[in-house]
């Protein structure tokens, strides 16, 4: 009897940290983005909460958002891309050929060269080098780590700073040099039978492909779900407004609890190879961005966006709430996943040969 009435006390005291952990979580979080908007911050849901709870983080306070509800946010993004992706929208992939190759070839550079820097400069492994400097799958890189290649904290810490510095700079940035400005669409909004709908159908398969190591399996599978609803006329629109800041708030609160288990020591003592890696991929990305942008006739602010190598779940929300094009943002972020996916375990093979 002691030893159930003991179980039973432990679960319970369990679930309210948990929840304590959460509420605090979303308390700062929406503080944040509040904040953010009240000053006119453009992705002011997602910048806004993530500088403040990743403030909060690195002084000890202790955070985290359940994975069901970050499964909710991702959906929720995944779905307002999808709604971008009309058929007349399809017609265009063919003339997006020239952005998607250089998209490749900017992911090639950007691996390559960070890790060639990491390796070189701060003495890393190559594991190590080529898993931190991985451009927009923090959540497969990580995972690939803690299957035993390379050093977790290292990477983990890397991937965390290049996020939270991409999802702070890249919005004002792009708004700030791109000569064309986005407007921001006025569209009527998604009916909530069918919200409904995709968010359910959006979870239960999400949940699957989370179980085969799909990197943002949600934000995915709703952008797949939601496009093929909006071709075949079967649904309108995104998500409500209010639903998808909800969402980036949840999106940037997450992305900076990742700092809850690192301590400030760790952060400075990773501060100069994490400059070097984010100056690095931040100057490949741009000049991409820039070649495509010429090559194509595309704004430059759009295109950046979708070769920023930030997380995708990120910068797939910054693109949403810039106003850029949604079909174009979506296809090129899921070119980015599936690029990534394979390419990284070929060059960890290839580097772990060409170190022995």
């Amino acid at each position: 009897m002691r030893r159930r009435s003991v179980s039973k006390s432990s679960k319970g005291d369990a679930m309210i940290s948990g929840f304590r952990k959460a509420a605090t979580a979303a308390v700062i979080g929406l503080a944040g983005a509040t904040c953010a908007a009240l000053i006119g911050l453009p992705a002011a849901g997602l910048i806004g909460s993530s500088i403040a709870v990743a403030v909060a983080a690195t002084l000890g306070v202790a955070m985290a958002v359940p994975q069901r509800l970050r499964d909710v946010a991702f959906a929720i993004i995944g779905i307002s891309l999808g709604a971008g992706v009309q058929a007349d929208a399809l017609s265009q992939v063919g003339s997006w050929s020239v952005s998607l190759l250089l998209l490749a070839l900017s992911l090639v550079a950007t691996l390559m060269g960070g890790a060639t820097l990491l390796r070189r400069v701060f003495g890393m492994d190559v594991e190590t080098a080529y898993l931190s400097s991985s451009p927009g799958t923090m959540s497969n890189a990580i995972a690939i780590a803690l299957d035993g290649h390379g050093n977790v904290t290292t990477i983990t810490i890397l991937q965390v700073m290049r996020l939270l510095v991409l999802v702070a700079v890249v919005p004002p940035l792009a708004t700030a040099l791109d000569a064309q400005p986005a407007a921001l669409r006025v569209v009527h909004p998604m009916g909530a039978v069918a919200l409904v709908l995709l968010l359910a159908l959006t979870l239960g398969a999400g949940t699957l492909a989370a179980r085969w190591k799909v990197p943002a399996a949600c934000l995915l599978i709703g952008m797949i779900l939601s496009a093929s609803a909006h071709v075949a006329d079967l649904a309108h629109g995104p998500a409500p407004a209010w639903a998808i800041f909800a969402a980036f708030v949840v999106t940037g609160t997450a992305a900076g609890t990742r700092l809850t288990a690192i301590t400030p020591r760790q952060l400075l003592g990773m501060a100069g190879a994490g400059t070097v890696l984010i100056g690095t991929t931040l100057g490949v990305s741009l000049a991409f961005a820039s070649a495509a942008a010429l090559l194509t006739g595309l704004p430059w602010g759009q295109i950046w966006i979708a070769y920023a190598p930030g997380g995708v779940e990120a910068m797939a929300a910054i693109g949403l709430a810039l106003g850029y094009d949604p079909a174009f943002v979506a296809i090129h972020h899921f070119a980015r996943i599936v690029i990534l996916v394979i390419m990284v375990p070929i060059l960890l093979q290839y580097g772990r040969r060409g170190s022995d």
